[in-house]
């Protein structure tokens, strides 16, 4: 007889504190489809930690727009993911891009 093993997987994953880091990394995938392709091209999510989800801007004028746009997106993947996974949106300046 087989049995799931869902149940038993996502109760060690919460056990060892990966199912949060799972959710985050969601987050990185969810990213472009939140912001829209314009905003995708000039920010990009690249990693996802303790709550924090790292974005790499193009530049300075898009660091300023992101300044006023991330709590907004922070929100958007929030209800996508079903809870507070994402704590905080880090903007970066891309150093390869400026």
């Amino acid at each position: 007889m087989m049995k799931k093993v869902g149940g038993p997987l996502k109760g060690l994953l919460t056990q060892l504190k990966l199912d949060r880091s799972i959710e985050g990394w969601k987050a990185v995938e969810l990213w472009p489809g939140v912001v829209g392709t314009q905003v995708a091209a000039r920010a990009k999510a690249v990693s996802f930690r303790d709550g924090v989800l790292l974005v790499q801007v193009a530049n300075a004028s898009w660091m300023n727009e992101m300044i006023y746009l991330r709590r907004r997106f922070q929100k958007e993947i929030n209800q996508q993911l079903g809870g507070d996974v994402v704590t905080e949106i880090k903007l970066q300046l891309d150093r390869e891009s400026a």
